[in-house]
């Protein structure tokens, strides 16, 4: 229990010689905005997601199979705009800013704030909900959005916390627990980043339940806002924890 208490706080609250600096607490909070832009996606766009590209190929084949209530050309859109999203962060990986974390980060948040923030406004003005051109601006925006932060996070990698993708964490819950003993096994870490996950979808559908689903992407702005602001504090640090790894 005590083993589990200090991955918790490390996570949350990063000592001072934590290999990854602040940066484990603000991977959390990027966590739960896809918890946030992901329920926000699926209840009231159309049942596409923008995060979780795994679901959109299933949610192809469903529509493509017949099934009723699937937009079959939102999920596709999703998914090559997500790539598009993360090969800019790969463009933005190379750039001046990809061999500091902290600068990394912030560029990320800018970029990413603009998007998501460009998507709230298509949201409230075009109506996506029952606007296809509305839908598609939405889907497209917010899309680019979560595979640019999708493509930073895997650069910057702080383990366990990719922030969009729980299925090798919840893997790795399991089977690293399994005795193999070259195996890390963060428990707290790992229960952190779903908990996370699961908090921001929590709150973007209570959002949706009350007919206010654009202030799900609110919320989420204002979070990444949070971690734009903290990082640029340590945009300047020379620790190693700000050296981003050639190869994620």
């Amino acid at each position: 229990m005590n083993v589990f208490l200090k991955q918790v706080k490390e996570t949350i609250v990063p000592s001072a010689g934590n290999p990854h600096g602040p940066l484990p607490t603000l991977f959390v909070l990027w966590t739960v905005v896809t918890g946030l832009v992901d329920a926000y996606s699926y209840l009231a766009l159309s049942r596409v997601f923008v995060a979780n590209m795994t679901g959109n190929v299933v949610f192809l084949g469903f529509a493509l199979g017949g099934a009723p209530g699937f937009t079959w050309w939102a999920s596709i859109l999703a998914i090559l705009a997500f790539m598009g999203g993360a090969f800019s962060g790969g463009k933005l990986r190379s750039s001046r800013f990809g061999k500091h974390r902290a600068q990394l980060l912030a560029a990320t948040m800018v970029v990413q704030i603009s998007l998501m923030s460009l998507a709230a406004l298509a949201a409230l003005l075009l109506h996506p909900a029952v606007s296809l051109i509305g839908l598609a601006t939405t889907v497209l925006l917010l899309s680019i959005s979560m595979g640019l932060q999708n493509a930073i996070a895997r650069a910057m990698a702080v383990p366990d916390l990719t922030t969009t993708v729980l299925t090798l964490t919840i893997t790795g819950l399991a089977g690293d627990g399994s005795g193999q003993p070259d195996k890390e096994h963060n428990v707290g870490r790992r229960i952190i980043s779903i908990s996370a996950m699961m908090l921001g979808a929590f709150i973007g559908a209570i959002l949706v339940h009350y007919e206010t689903p654009v202030a799900g992407l609110g919320v989420a702005i204002a979070l990444l806002a949070i971690i734009l602001w903290r990082a640029l504090v340590h945009q300047n640090d020379t620790a190693k924890w700000t050296v981003v790894r050639s190869k994620p």
